[in-house]
């Protein structure tokens, strides 16, 4: 076979991209491709960043070259992170093109109040009118179900249009998966890595969603695995940082707002919320205290320049509302409810900004 330029590219028509399912040529992933004497210099955009993924690629490429034109070829090929608009764009026509936004509500440390946020946040769309999901992808310690009162609950089975899908939970008009419906509620589960990744994935790929405005990703506290395979799989619009105002907790929230900026991640962060900002006792609902420190969150959204989205204070109320399964903000006019509900609005405009 003659070394031209259409030739290569129909060698390199075999080489797939695993994550996006098409090969390198069809998916317009090949850049600066050169051809001089018996040398080719290429450049290769794929989905992965990891070295491992990139090495592989590396060597499909410069065998598939040489098994064509010769072992003797020079074949100079570099391998690059694919920008992550483009894996996004690329995975929007096949992942839940029916869900208007997906948000990701994540943490740098446990026991924020993480899944109360989310679990409040989704309850005051569908109070605004809104076809919302959520998704829990705490494997730690998945708390949605308990917050929306389904511990007992259990996904159906679907068919659509002949493929078996996962029918999620539904309460309060919220759609709701969680990796704790796939475990018994007492039982230890141990999740390795690879294990965790898939079970996240087919909570997205495997589920039948349908038409929804919002679906909401509890992610579990830190930095690891499950983001990185969430941030690779789904067209994410944006997170949601929750922390506390106290200084350990502002550490960690700050990690996760530079995780998400990073070049290979690079997820807009939407802004952070403080939680348990304030304690306010019930016989005394005019007084403050700031048991863990005053403004952390908000201070700490000034200095990173991300938006601030506002103070939920630590009610005894909210609490009590997550252990029976009625998220406070379904509560009629009190401060707590109206303290949510100002969030919603808040998070809406954000979403509508960065769509725009």
């Amino acid at each position: 076979m003659e070394l031209l330029r259409e030739n290569v590219l129909d060698v390199l028509a075999v080489v797939m991209e695993p994550d996006l399912k098409k090969d390198i040529v069809t998916a317009n992933l090949v850049e600066d491709l050169k051809i001089e004497n018996n040398s080719v210099s290429l450049k290769v955009l794929v989905s992965n960043p990891a070295l491992h993924a990139r090495r592989r690629m590396q060597e499909a490429v410069e065998f598939n070259l040489k098994n064509k034109f010769g072992k003797e070829l020079d074949v100079t090929c570099e391998v690059a992170a694919l920008p992550t608009e483009a894996i996004a764009t690329a995975n929007q026509r096949k992942i839940l093109p029916k869900v208007k936004h997906i948000v990701a509500i994540a943490s740098g440390k446990g026991g924020v109040g993480k899944s109360t946020i989310t679990a409040n946040l989704a309850g005051g769309l569908v109070k605004a009118g809104y076809k919302v999901g959520v998704i829990d992808a705490d494997i730690y310690g998945p708390s949605i179900p308990t917050m929306f009162d389904v511990v007992e609950e259990r996904p159906t089975m679907l068919d659509i249009d002949g493929t078996p899908k996962i029918n999620p939970v539904v309460n309060y008009g919220i759609k709701i998966l969680s990796i704790g419906f796939f475990s018994e509620q007492d039982s230890a589960v141990v999740w390795r890595g690879p294990m965790a990744s898939k079970a996240l994935t087919q909570m997205f790929t495997d589920a039948h969603w349908g038409e929804l405005d919002y679906l909401l990703v509890d992610l579990p506290p830190g930095t690891g695995d499950i983001h990185l395979t969430l941030v690779q799989t789904v067209p994410l619009d944006g997170v949601i940082i929750v922390s506390t105002p106290q200084e350990v907790a502002l550490a960690d929230a700050r990690r996760g707002v530079n995780m998400f900026k990073l070049d290979t991640i690079n997820v807009p962060v939407l802004g952070i919320i403080e939680n348990m900002a304030w304690f306010t006792p019930a016989e005394l609902p005019d007084n403050k205290y700031y048991i863990f420190g005053r403004d952390g969150a908000k201070n700490l959204a000034s200095g990173m320049d991300v938006p601030f989205l506002g103070q939920i204070p630590l009610v005894q109320g909210v609490r009590e509302a997550g252990d029976v399964g009625r998220p406070a903000v379904f509560q009629e006019n009190t401060p707590i409810s109206e303290a949510f509900d100002e969030l919603v609005t808040k998070f809406v405009e954000r979403v509508n900004a960065i769509k725009d």
